[in-house]
C-alpha cells in the first residue's frame, strides 16, 4: 500500500515538473529573447533609413558623417574630419542626428523685391587704392 502511494506521488510530480519547465521557458522568452528581438528590429529599421549626411557612431565609438552607402557590398563610407573610412554596414551602432532637410519657402512672382537702406549699406563706403587703379 505504501508503494502505491509512492508511485502515485511520482506520477503527479512529473506534471508539476513539466509545468515548472514550461513556466521557466515562458519567463525566459519574455525576459530575454523578446526584448532582444525588439532591439534587433529597431536597429534594422534604423539601418534602412540611413542616408548621406547622417551623423553616426560606429561600434568602436568612431564618430563620422556618412558620405556614401553601397548596398551591393553592404559598406558605408564615413567622413571623419576629411579622412574617408569604409566600414561594414553592421558597424554602425547609432545615428546621432539626421541630415538637415533643405527647407525652401515658395517665392511669389507678384511680390516686388524690397529696396531697403540696409542693402545700400552693404557696399564699401570708400574704394581702396587697388580698386581705383583698375
Amino acid at each position: 500500500m505504501l508503494g502505491n502511494l509512492a508511485i502515485g506521488a511520482a506520477a503527479g510530480g512529473g506534471y508539476s515538473t513539466l509545468l515548472i519547465l514550461v513556466v521557466f521557458l515562458g519567463l525566459m522568452y519574455f525576459l530575454m529573447l523578446r526584448p532582444q528581438q525588439k532591439q534587433q528590429k529597431k536597429h534594422k529599421d534604423m539601418m534602412s533609413q540611413l542616408k548621406k549626411g547622417d551623423h553616426v557612431i560606429t561600434i568602436s565609438r568612431l564618430h563620422g558623417v556618412i558620405d556614401e552607402i553601397n548596398q551591393a557590398d553592404q559598406t558605408v563610407t564615413l567622413d571623419c574630419d576629411g579622412i574617408y573610412l569604409v566600414f561594414d554596414l553592421r558597424a554602425i551602432a547609432q545615428v546621432t542626428s539626421q541630415a538637415p532637410q533643405a527647407v525652401t519657402a515658395p517665392v511669389s512672382a507678384d511680390t516686388p523685391a524690397e529696396n531697403t537702406d540696409e542693402s545700400a549699406s552693404d557696399e564699401p563706403a570708400e574704394k581702396t587704392d587697388d580698386e581705383s587703379a583698375k
